[in-house]
Order: C-alpha cells, then structure tokens, then sequence
C-alpha cells in the first residue's frame, strides 16, 4: 500500500519507522513543521516529503495528531481523499472522534477505522519515536461501522509493526475503560506531585515514587484536549477515586486500624485477583 502519515510526532514518527522496517509499504509523510520531515527523510523513515495533494494517491492515511487538529485535517482535506481509501486515527479518545469521522467519510467516500496504540513515552517529537514503540502493545480498533475487510486490514497493518494483540471494541467502552486506565493515572500522577514535599524528595524516595510520578511529565495541551472530551467518563473514575481516598483518610484520621487494614486488604485481594 501508499501509506501516508500525517503528524510526525512519537506516535506518528514511530509508525513511519515502523512500516518502513517491518513492511514493503510506501510511506509518504506529512507535516505542519517541515523539519521532521527531513529527520524522517533521512533517517529513512519516510519515501517521501509530501503535501495534502499526496492524499490522493494513499490508500491508507494515518492521523499522528491531536483529536481536534485530525478531524480539522480531514474536514479541510476531505476532496483530496482517494476514494475507498481507510483513514485511521491514534487518539485517546473516540466517541467524539468517531462520530466526526464517520460522518465525514460519507461526505467524501473513504472508510475510517479508529485506533489507538496503547503505547508511547513521557516524551514527544519525532526524535524519540521508535520502530520498537509498538513492540507487544496493544492496539485498540474501534471499527465506527466501517466494513470488516477494512477492519481486518488495518488489525494486520498493526500486527504487522510489533502490536502484540488486537483489541476490538466500541467507542462508548473505549473512552470508559480509557477514562481508568490511562487518564485517571495521568490527573494522579499531576495531583501526587503537587505536594511541597515532591521537591525534596530526593534520597527519600524508590520504586513507589517513581511508579506514581512518572506520567506526571505530561503533555499538557494534549491531555486538556483528552480530559475535557472524555469528561462523564472521567469524571465518574476521579468520584469514585476521590471516594476510596477519604475512606482511607477517614480510618487514618480516626486512628480504626481495622477500618484501614479492611481497606487495605480490599485493594490487595483486587491486585492478587487479577495476577498482576
């Protein structure tokens, strides 16, 4: 296929190396800031530099940016489609994406399947995206009504790159378990290293530190944009997280050690279920 990449960012500057190591595929690339695309050019990431008229000749167009600048890419670009190609997307969040999306490829004659690679850094920028970034993640496929022949090869292009399992499920589920699995520890992280006491914290802290605070270095235009378009769902993670974090104070507070170590157990018993 001519595949092109719009966004040559981690996430999108990692597909370009990826297809281009793992596959026979044609990659064209595109970009706001052309000096990516010449990082991508000579790293050999990329077959060639190429502009919104390249569109035409893709068969598939992979979306590497922010919900809102994808949509507003594929609204102002739509004509330029080929038609029948599958337009994908890498967003943290679809029912709105979705809806956007299907609406407009029926305006213009192209099929879009969401996706979201459950991979990336603390860092962005092409140059710290990698051809390994997908190496055992999951990819979540998020079919928005398309047809099972363009689910079916966009699951391959994805296996193809490293993804070590596909995952396929509907935009309500998607943005829900999201909400929990990635947000709700990104606003935790924020929160946890709001303390005075994360200044000094060297020489004091290890292994749990790092776990709560790593994504703390965060993206803040990017997860505004992701918080504030998955809000019932996240809304309803931070109530109930907020719930259990008073339940836990209350029993500190009141000094009930058995109050505190049914809570405690409680968590322990969840994480013991689940093998992790």
């Amino acid at each position: 296929m001519k595949i092109a990449v719009s966004g040559l960012g981690i996430i999108g500057g990692s597909y370009c190396k990826a297809i281009k190591k793992y596959t026979e595929h044609y990659v064209i690339g595109i970009n706001r800031s052309p000096l990516p695309l010449k990082k991508a050019l000579d790293f050999g990431a990329i077959d060639k530099i190429g502009t919104t008229d390249d569109l035409a000749d893709a068969d598939l167009v992979i979306l590497g940016t922010y919900p809102g600048a994808a949509v507003d890419f594929v609204r102002n670009n739509g004509n330029k489609f080929k038609k029948g190609a599958i337009i994908t997307d890498t967003s943290g969040i679809k029912t709105e994406i979705c809806g956007d999306l299907v609406e407009l490829s029926h305006k213009y004659g192209f099929t879009f399947v969401g996706v979201h690679p459950m991979a990336g850094k603390e860092k962005n920028g092409f140059d710290v995206s990698d051809a390994e970034l997908f190496k055992g993640a999951s990819c979540i496929i998020v079919p928005c009504k398309a047809d099972s022949k363009s689910v079916e090869t966009v699951a391959k292009l994805n296996l193809s790159l490293g993804f070590g399992s596909i995952k396929i499920t509907t935009p309500k589920e998607h943005d829900r378990m999201i909400a929990f699995t990635s947000q709700l520890p990104h606003v935790l992280a924020c929160a946890y290293v709001m303390s005075p006491s994360c200044m000094n914290h060297k020489g004091f802290s290890a292994g749990s530190y790092r776990d709560v605070s790593r994504v703390a270095n965060i993206n803040s235009e990017l997860w505004s944009e992701l918080f504030l378009e998955n809000k019932q769902p996240l809304e309803k993670e931070l109530d109930i997280l907020i719930d259990n974090i008073q339940a836990i104070s209350s029993a500190i507070k009141n000094g009930d050690k058995e109050e505190l170590k049914a809570l405690l157990e409680k968590g322990h018993k969840i994480k013991e279920a689940l093998g992790e």
